[in-house]
Parts: structure tokens; sequence; C-alpha cells
């Protein structure tokens, strides 16, 4: 299995940390492999249909339209 090093600054490494106490995530890696899972299949459903659009809604009101770069 490929290694990685990465340096990540103090808010970020807190995010993780935050992640995994709020998530069933075990450690800052699974956070960071399930968030590139998502990245990558919320881009191949945008390179799919170039009209879908990434959005959060609350009782079917729009809170915030995502825009991947």
């Amino acid at each position: 299995m490929p290694r990685y090093t990465i340096d990540f600054d103090n808010d970020f490494d807190k995010t993780l940390s935050d992640l995994i106490a709020t998530t069933d995530a075990t450690t800052k890696a699974d956070v960071i492999r399930r968030a590139v899972a998502s990245y990558s299949y919320l881009k191949k459903q945008q390179q799919a249909n170039k009209d879908a659009k990434i959005v959060v809604t609350d009782d079917d009101k729009l809170r915030k339209e995502i825009v991947l770069p």
C-alpha cells in the first residue's frame, strides 16, 4: 500500500480530530480516505451530467449550492 507524508496546519489537524469525534471514522487517515472517495464520487457525477448540481437542503429549502473546482 502506498504511503504519503503530508504536512497540515493546526486548524486542519483539529478539523480531522473533530471529525473523528463526531463520526464513526477511527483515524485521521480514515477521514482523509472518506473525503477523497466522496470527492471522487461527486466529480464523476458532475462529469456524467454537466447540468447536475450538488446542493444542501433542509425541508426542501435550498441552503447551499456547492460548486466543485
